[in-house]
């Protein structure tokens, strides 16, 4: 037990090191969500960083994912692949980053802890995270995407993907939430995806100084923009209107986001919390893109200080009350295109829970 709380408290020093974010919602939660929660995030992150390392090959991205994903399942070592690990990192992988991965086993000791809903909703993110994300990394251009169904596929694997898994974990904490798990998982994917589309949106140009572009090509030609011939600044009409058209489907991913927070029990204050804040966020960084669509930086577009404070103030007042808190995401997004979305989707691949065969076997044909 003193070994397992040494390992809870670790996880809870290292997040705010690794997501100031993360560090202000998960607190928000109840008791019984926080360590799951922090326990998710951070194996996601460490996947995230295997995967965002240069040093490596694409074969051996493929191999250190797989090996993770089977850590995370409870069929691999972790002490020796996090060794491994730690000695392929470049000078470009945070230092905090290096030392969540060197402290992997810690992490997955929380794992191993956890109720066996909470391990499988978990594993199961993790899987499908390790399993996609390489499908479009290994492939990133300054070309982008090429069609929008292409982001969509994107987003699920990198955040879709968290948001089914946060789904299981609330429904797992209450019954009440349970009652209403239909209509939430309806939600969840686009939730997770209006998220995920305003950080790509927000980081687009910083993106491509990395040679990587999530933008669809597909919505850029309806504008005359060819998204690989784009410099390090933009002005052009086109480009703005297909970074208008995005932040309208944003926003409609977003007003899904809203609807699935009220349907938890106005008595779950804190899930609702996490989940508002979210969302807050992420409209006012929509409301500064459209305001400034000729952005070349992600800090042009970021938000104050005291906009955040003022959001988190204001959603903490309404949080019980539904119709205000329409008013409020209504008064936040005002003025903000809106684009009309297709049925919610997901990749043919994750309609088939990923087996750890099926890993191994997409693990080795990359090597």
């Amino acid at each position: 037990m003193a070994s397992l709380s040494s390992d809870e408290h670790y996880q809870n020093q290292i997040l705010p090191h690794v997501s100031r974010t993360f560090a202000l919602t998960i607190p928000q939660l109840p008791p019984a969500l926080c360590t799951p929660v922090t326990n998710a995030y951070l194996l996601c992150r460490i996947a995230d960083t295997i995967e965002d390392e240069p040093a490596l090959s694409a074969a051996e991205t493929l191999n250190y994912l797989n090996r993770f994903s089977l850590a995370v399942g409870g069929s691999g070592e972790p002490g020796p692949l996090a060794q491994d690990l730690v000695s392929r990192l470049s000078e470009r992988t945070l230092a905090t980053e290096r030392d969540l991965i060197a402290n992997m086993d810690r992490v997955l000791q929380v794992t191993a802890s956890l109720d066996k809903p909470q391990q499988d909703a978990i594993q199961r993110c993790v899987e499908l995270m390790c399993y996609g994300m390489p499908r479009f990394q290994f492939n990133a251009s300054l070309q982008g995407l090429a069609r929008s169904s292409d982001l969509d596929d994107y987003c699920y694997y990198v955040a879709g993907v968290v948001g089914e898994m946060l789904t299981d974990l609330f429904c797992d904490y209450s019954v009440d939430i349970a009652g209403r798990r239909p209509a939430l998982n309806a939600l969840a994917t686009s939730f997770a995806q209006g998220l995920q589309m305003t950080n790509i949106l927000k980081d687009v140009w910083e993106d491509r100084s990395r040679g990587a572009c999530w933008l669809p090509q597909e919505v850029f030609t309806r504008h005359g923009v060819d998204l690989s011939k784009l410099m390090g600044q933009s002005q052009d009409k086109g480009f703005s209107a297909g970074i208008s058209e995005l932040v309208g489907v944003a926003h409609a991913h977003l007003r899904n986001a809203l609807d699935y927070t009220l349907l938890i029990p106005a008595k779950e204050r804190g899930i609702r919390r996490f989940c508002l804040w979210a969302i807050g966020l992420a409209v006012l960084t929509l409301r500064k893109i459209a305001h400034n669509p000729g952005y070349t930086a992600g800090a042009q577009v970021k938000i104050r200080r005291s906009a955040v404070s003022m959001t988190l103030l204001l959603t903490n007042l309404a949080v019980t009350n539904d119709w205000v808190l329409k008013r409020l995401f209504a008064g936040a997004a005002r003025g903000l295109p809106l684009a009309r979305l297709p049925d919610i989707r997901r990749p043919r691949v994750a309609l088939i829970e990923p087996q750890r065969t099926r890993l191994r076997s997409y693990g080795s044909s990359g090597s």
